[in-house]
């Protein structure tokens, strides 16, 4: 039996090993700037119908770039994903491509965005995927 503080002392390391490999790859920029890549994806199906074009540019006028003003790429998509229910959905969707500091701001804004766009529009999911990149102009 491993005496309790050993546990606790186990439990922490267990957690702090699983929190590290949701952190942001670290990069050494030999040039440019380390900076974090975000490709997020949403789908348009929704309960009653599709996000329409209008709505997208609209959620993107309104939510995205108030707190990316400094830039976004985002462009019209098809793919597919298994939902919770095991079924195979394929639908229109919308990139949305982020470069931005590794900070505690723009992190909270790309939660905010997602959480956002899955309220707004009825989503079950949007995907993330983070990496580390270096750039320069």
């Amino acid at each position: 039996m491993i005496p309790r503080i050993a546990r606790h002392f186990l439990y922490a390391a267990l957690l702090g090993s699983l929190l590290a490999g949701c952190a942001t790859p670290a990069v050494r920029c030999t040039t440019g700037d380390a900076r974090v890549h975000e490709l997020l994806y949403f789908g348009t199906q929704r309960p009653g119908g599709v996000v329409s074009p209008q709505e997208w540019a609209e959620f993107l006028r309104e939510t995205v770039t108030p707190k990316f003003p400094d830039g976004l790429t985002a462009w019209p998509a098809s793919g597919q994903w298994r939902s919770a229910d095991g079924s195979l959905v394929r639908e229109d969707s919308y990139v949305l491509n982020l470069v931005h500091a590794d900070d505690v701001a723009s992190e909270t804004a790309v939660r905010e965005i997602v959480d956002a766009y899955k309220s707004r529009f009825a989503q079950e999911a949007v995907m993330r995927v983070t990496t580390g990149a270096c750039v320069s102009f």
